[in-house]
């Protein structure tokens, strides 16, 4: 299997934060951990007609104080050629996509839903908008330079749509179609 660029761009960040010394804490760094995100599981699919039985998420992801969030997710079993959008939500999955709750957001907007730009943007939410090839695989990679404190993100919804980002409509991107829970 030939590699994946975006899932090796995660790698190679890792491979560069765990040679710089950003590797597991010692008591003189506590700042220099590096969080592993992975994941890989059977898509909850909401829209079968759009995200078919049977599509997979493999989820990869680092977290460190030094480097921010990189996160990149390979779905497999899509429509073929299709634009899909994806973002990091708040809660886990359930049986309906609304049960993922809003996007997670770094700098919470107090006005729900959230469609401000200067809240629903790739900076301060975590966006993986891809495309899928003739074969239904798709990729995406974020990487934005804040962590993960106390409150996390739980899942990544496939929505119907890239992501707009105009006012009013910023951050949307239609219907959630499927999700995998992640362990952010």
């Amino acid at each position: 299997m030939r590699p994946v660029p975006a899932l090796a761009l995660v790698v190679s960040t890792a491979a560069l934060a765990l040679s710089s010394g950003a590797g597991p804490a010692t008591a003189a760094a506590p700042d220099s951990r590096v969080h592993v995100i992975t994941a890989k599981s059977g898509l909850t699919s909401y829209k079968p007609e759009l995200v078919p039985p049977g599509a997979r998420a493999h989820v990869f992801g680092l977290t460190s104080k030094a480097f921010g969030t990189s996160v990149a997710v390979l779905v497999t079993g899509l429509l073929p050629n299709r634009e899909y959008g994806a973002h990091a939500h708040s809660k886990m999955c359930g049986a309906t996509g609304d049960l993922a709750g809003p996007h997670y957001q770094n700098i919470e907007d107090p006005v729900k839903p959230s469609v401000d730009p200067a809240y629903a943007n790739p900076r301060n939410e975590i966006w993986l908008d891809l495309t899928s090839d003739a074969t239904g695989r798709g990729v995406a990679v974020s990487k934005v330079d804040w962590t993960f404190g106390e409150r996390r993100a739980n899942s990544i919804v496939i929505h119907e749509t890239h992501t707009h980002t105009h006012p009013g409509h910023a951050g949307t991107a239609g219907a959630r179609l499927a999700c995998v829970t992640v362990g952010f």
